[in-house]
């Protein structure tokens, strides 16, 4: 602009080069408002505000600048461009105009001039104090504001009430600047707390998906075969559950941690789910994705928070699924993050507060034990293991029936599916029923006649579909052979022995 001074484009030209300078801002509001510049003052000031809400002196300018009413007084009046801590003359303190004596002697129409400042007599009574001079004629309350009088009986005062800066409204002042910066109050009975995922209240069990006691409708009856993973399970947390006078005669706590491992898609997240059935137990499934987040600490937050809900809800099952992405060793660790994570992981499973984890019960499972970090497998964390393999024959003939129950189904032997699907998984078995259901369908497409899934369908599905867990026990037996420190893959070892796989 060619019309603006040095001293202006100068400013201009700083506040450009450091945009969050709040001082330097309202410096270059003040010499935008003493040169009659009230609208770029007032969005100079709203950007003040953007970088410091609360921030009197930018309210303050804010007011001056727009030339808003208080809530309570009249319209502010104009004020001068001089600086806001300037002194006024003394000699304007005790002219007429201060003193009053003009408003009050025997007129019926007082001058408007004082008539807000003339008590019950016409005098001005805090125009001058006992030697004649003027309070307020010097200090940085005597610049007038468009600040509310106080509520003095009988007077008013031009003064600002000395606690905060002036009250106005807000709403009216965000509406005037709509075009220049956005809403930056949010309305108070809307607002709600938010969690790391914005979600909700981090610290609340409502932030978390815990499924209640009534919501787990899974038995272990609905796990078919695996009798001994059942009786281990029976032993490690139902029976003390069930008993709750002889878990109290042996001094059974009704805390502990269980880890279940094996090839995948064998089940460990349906049999964890059916030990919270038989417990009448909440459930929470933890995951990769629940914990971790990109601000530092807040992972470890997400861990606590965890277990401060399942202890809340108690009795409650904590499962932690894929350990090894959860609890991975630290020597291996490169990233400090997971390292807190573990770390944070192992406080809360048995630190200074692990008498606070009565009745939560920890099972996680993982694919690759051997990756987890040694720490969380010692005694009193997921101190016990257990060996989830393949189904057996008549867990296979329970997930055969499950998947072809809704499906149209003819003359199928079972025995014969069951005998050719050894060593395949739950998912396996899945996949067997779902290509066999393809087969038919795309018969009976062309033909146009539907046709009924038989034996055949899926013992041929059977024989296109290698068993999933071939990998994984080419992988185990390595394990099992060199790195079975302490017998801690016994039963590993003793079933390769006897699918002489070893």
């Amino acid at each position: 602009m060619s019309d603006e001074s040095p001293l202006i484009r100068s400013l201009r030209a700083a506040v450009a080069a450091a945009p969050e300078d709040v001082p330097l801002r309202l410096h270059f509001a003040e010499l935008l408002l003493a040169e009659g510049r009230s609208d770029e003052a007032v969005s100079q000031a709203a950007v003040a505000l953007q970088h410091a809400p609360g921030d009197p002196a930018a309210r303050d300018l804010m007011v001056r600048a727009m030339d808003l009413p208080t809530p309570t007084g009249p319209p502010a009046a104009p004020t001068s461009p001089t600086p806001r801590m300037a002194e006024r003359p003394q000699a304007d303190a005790t002219g007429p105009e201060a003193t009053g004596t003009e408003a009050g002697r025997g007129t019926n129409t007082p001058d408007t001039r004082n008539s807000d400042r003339t008590g019950p007599d016409g005098a001005d009574p805090t125009a001058t104090g006992p030697d004649g001079a003027d309070p307020t004629a010097t200090g940085p309350d005597s610049v007038a504001t468009g600040a509310p009088a106080p509520d003095v009986p009988g007077a008013e005062s031009t003064t600002r009430p000395p606690a905060g800066p002036p009250a106005f409204d807000w709403a009216a002042a965000e509406q005037d600047v709509a075009d220049l910066v956005g809403p930056r109050f949010a309305d108070h009975a809307t607002e709600q707390p938010l969690t790391s995922d914005g979600s909700g209240d981090a610290g609340d069990a409502s932030a978390w998906d815990i499924d209640g006691p009534g919501d787990v409708d899974v038995r272990l009856a609905d796990v078919g075969g695996m009798q001994e993973v059942k009786d281990r399970l029976e032993a490690a947390f139902l029976a003390p559950m069930r008993n709750p006078e002889l878990r109290r005669l042996y001094g059974k706590s009704l805390r502990g941690g269980l880890l279940l491992y094996g090839p995948p898609g064998c089940g460990k997240t349906f049999i964890a789910r059916a030990v919270a059935g038989e417990l009448g137990a909440g459930f929470m499934s933890v995951s990769l994705s629940d914990i971790l987040d990109m601000y530092i600490g807040t992972s470890e937050k997400n861990v606590h928070d965890i277990f401060e809900a399942a202890r809340r809800q108690a009795p409650c099952v904590v499962f932690l699924d894929e350990l090894d992405a959860l609890g991975a060793k630290r020597s291996r660790t490169h990233h400090s993050g997971l390292r807190n994570v573990v770390n944070q992981l192992l406080t809360e499973l048995d630190g200074i507060d692990g008498d606070r984890n009565e009745g939560v019960f920890v099972l996680a499972a993982t694919n690759v034990p051997w990756d987890v970090d040694l720490a969380l497998r010692r005694p009193g964390r997921l101190d016990r293991t257990l060996l989830v393999l393949p189904p057996d024959a008549p867990a296979r003939e329970a997930i055969l029936r499950y998947h072809l129950r809704d499906r149209p189904i003819e003359s199928v032997d079972l025995g014969k599916v069951v005998k050719a699907t050894e060593d395949f998984s739950g998912a396996d078995l899945a996949h067997v029923c779902e290509t066999a259901a393809e087969a038919a369908l795309l018969d009976s497409a062309r033909s146009g006649t539907v046709r009924m899934i038989g034996t055949k369908d899926l013992l041929q599905a059977a024989k296109q579909i290698r068993p999933s867990s071939e990998s994984w026990f080419a992988s185990a037996r390595n394990v099992a052979m060199f790195a079975n420190d302490g017998g801690m893959y016994d039963d590993l070892v003793a079933y390769l022995k006897k699918k002489r796989k070893l």
